[in-house]
């Protein structure tokens, strides 16, 4: 599958993908350069509870995974790392000897990290190698397991469901992938016995996990313009589940939502987005292809607020919280925006690297991974 090199740089995130959404895209609304950040009263306080580094990332983004006692991180070169939840203090440390292409899934008892050549490796949460399988391309999703099944998400456009007790193959999803497509760090989304993902053109699917058949498609975005370039409409980023209701939001695209067991249209509009979604009670929160941050009613699609004073900073997936909606940026900057209103409330500085993975939710409070492989666990109040 051939890949346009530019279009790879969209998902490495940081100041490289401002300049190369400027070159390809022009001008973004009469915007040249990141906007500076202004001034404002703090009406928050971020706190940092601790921080602990688990290595350089390579050129990958790569996400921590969480459980209910630990966080396990890991770098580019395959050095995983398990953390104590409460105070970041190393539990364990381990060499995969692989290239690791996407973050850490953790599930089922297994920790689970994926190879650009397509290596899948599943440790114990003592850090024992259970087993290993290759799929079909490079692992670039984050590989996840719900009901004794792995759910694997590879370059190429596959899905495999595994074995969690062995790893052999239960089933795998295929669809054909476009000439050109972004290049992706998406993975699925699982509730309720369901896989959720998008992909190129615009599809967002429904799988069953026990056996990989297809529940439904839908169309979020279709494929606009004149030049393929121009038509590029992908889904980069997880479907977010919330109650009875999936929604997907696509790169020069759309953002729609749908009935999560039929698949029924509900609504959608003009919006474009590589970040993704996040999803709290009755609100989505993204981040557009601008940098701005917003707030929609989740039942109708409208807008209930726009902050758009993050313009080209290469703004994460947001994550919302209680009073707060918390994203980084290319600076390592992490901002607090008001849920109620989208103004800024606080903003903290970590280690000066870009934040590219979103923002998670843990113990009344965020952890957050830089670009340079730092974890933070923060709160605000």
């Amino acid at each position: 599958m051939k890949k346009l090199p530019l279009l790879i740089l969209l998902a490495l995130g940081g100041c490289g993908t401002v300049d190369t959404v400027k070159g390809w895209m022009g001008k973004t609304h009469g915007v040249d350069e990141p906007a500076a950040l202004v001034a404002f009263n703090e009406s928050a306080k971020f706190t940092e509870r601790w921080h602990a580094s688990v290595g350089d990332p390579g050129q990958n983004p790569l996400h921590a995974a969480l459980t209910a006692d630990a966080v396990y991180g890991v770098s580019g070169k395959g050095t995983l790392t398990r953390l104590q939840r409460d105070t970041g203090r190393q539990v364990w440390s381990i060499e995969s000897k692989i290239q690791v292409s996407a973050g850490v899934g953790a599930g089922e008892g297994l920790v689970l990290i994926g190879s650009d050549k397509g290596e899948l490796h599943a440790f114990g949460e003592d850090g024992k190698l259970r087993w290993k399988q290759t799929v079909s391309s490079e692992v670039l999703g984050v590989p996840q397991a719900s009901e004794g099944v792995v759910i694997v998400r590879s370059g190429d456009g596959h899905i495999a469901g595994l074995s969690v007790a062995d790893g052999h193959r239960l089933w795998v999803y295929e669809r054909s992938t476009p000439a050109l497509v972004v290049r992706s760090h998406a993975s699925v989304t699982l509730r309720r016995g369901i896989a959720y993902a998008g992909f190129a053109g615009g599809k967002l699917v429904a799988i069953k996990i026990s056996d990989g058949s297809l529940l439904w498609e839908n169309s979020v975005s279709q494929p606009r313009g004149n030049t393929e370039l121009e038509r590029i409409s992908d889904i980069t980023s997880n479907p977010v589940v919330s109650d009875a209701q999936v929604c997907a939001i696509a790169f020069q695209g759309r953002l729609a939502c749908y009935e999560a067991v039929q698949g029924n249209p509900l609504w959608n509009r003009e919006i474009s987005s590589d970040k993704g979604l996040s999803i709290l009670r009755k609100q989505l929160y993204l981040s557009d292809s601008t940098g701005g941050v917003m707030a929609l009613d989740k039942d109708s699609g409208s807008t209930v607020w726009k902050n758009d004073q993050l313009q080209l900073r290469d703004t994460s997936t947001p994550c919302a919280q209680d009073q707060y909606v918390i994203v980084g940026d290319y600076q390592g900057v992490l901002h607090a925006l008001s849920r109620e209103d989208g103004r800024f409330a606080a903003r903290i500085k970590l280690d000066g690297s870009p934040i590219q993975t979103p923002p998670v939710e843990m113990d009344s409070g965020f952890l957050v991974q830089t670009r340079s492989g730092g974890i933070y666990s923060l709160s605000i109040h």
